[in-house]
């Protein structure tokens, strides 16, 4: 039986949310029914363990000089700019590189349209969540203390939960994520993060991510689909970036925020 984590947890939330059967779902993941009842009646892998980081490729060392070149071409003439062709032909004369072409393409694609993305639609499907955490200055039994505030915003409805810990940590995140969907009634089908190494791994690139083994978990338990911001967007999780002000502001403001930390 597989053990890809990320593998099982998709194809726990496609059926137990009912939006594939589970006829269907052995067909497309290429599974025997005792495997997939065995999928669905457990939240990971018996035994699963996370995979050693993968070595990195062989044109992760040109990578600066790449970006550099095409940082550079901004300046010049479009119709004198380098094309992935002539950026592969200078890392092999003038860098000794030995990999193949398509890479560098991919590279170069890759940079491109991260360029390209200046904005994102600031609208809200129901059912989606943005989840963060901010820092606050509370006075605790009479000592200025620094806590993490968990933040959980539905922006369709522009419904939230706040809750403070002592500090932001895997147990904060994960207990953070219970009492909310407690609160909520529910659990979305979509949440979106930033890039917290609570959460990430490792970023591979644009939108891709190794998350954690705990992130997994977590997902694979209450069934939701993950979105990982892009690295140094903020705006994509708008929302909820602002409702940390807002709850700082409000709750955190001339009030003693010492109940929060009841039954923590």
């Amino acid at each position: 039986m597989f053990k890809d984590m990320e593998k099982w947890g998709e194809i726990r939330r496609h059926v137990l949310t009912g939006e594939i059967s589970k006829r269907a779902a052995c067909k497309k993941y290429g599974l025997q029914w005792r495997t997939l009842q065995r999928v669905l009646a457990h939240d990971e892998p018996a035994g699963y363990q996370r995979k050693e980081p993968r070595q990195k490729p062989k044109l992760a060392r040109f990578l600066p000089i790449i970006h550099e070149i095409l940082r550079q071409d901004r300046q010049a003439p479009k119709k004198q700019r380098h094309t992935a062709q002539r950026i592969f032909d200078r890392l092999q004369a003038e860098h000794h590189y030995d990999g193949g072409l398509t890479i560098v393409k991919d590279a170069v694609r890759a940079w491109k349209q991260r360029g390209a993305e200046v904005f994102i639609p600031l609208t809200h499907r129901p059912g989606e969540a943005q989840v963060d955490f901010g820092e606050a200055q509370v006075k605790l039994c009479g000592q200025q203390v620094k806590v993490a505030m968990f933040v959980m915003t539905l922006p369709y409805s522009d419904a939230f939960f706040c809750q403070v810990f002592p500090k932001e940590c895997t147990e904060s995140f994960q207990e953070g994520h219970k009492r909310a969907f407690e609160f909520f009634g529910g659990v979305p089908r979509r949440i979106s993060y930033d890039n917290s190494k609570i959460a990430v791994a490792k970023i591979t690139g644009g939108r891709g991510r190794e998350v954690t083994q705990e992130f997994l978990r977590l997902e694979s338990h209450y069934l939701f689909e993950h979105h990982f911001c892009l690295v140094r967007r903020p705006n994509e999780k708008g929302h909820v970036e602002n409702l940390v002000g807002y709850g700082r502001r409000n709750y955190l403001v001339l009030t003693c925020p010492r109940f929060l930390y009841q039954g923590l």
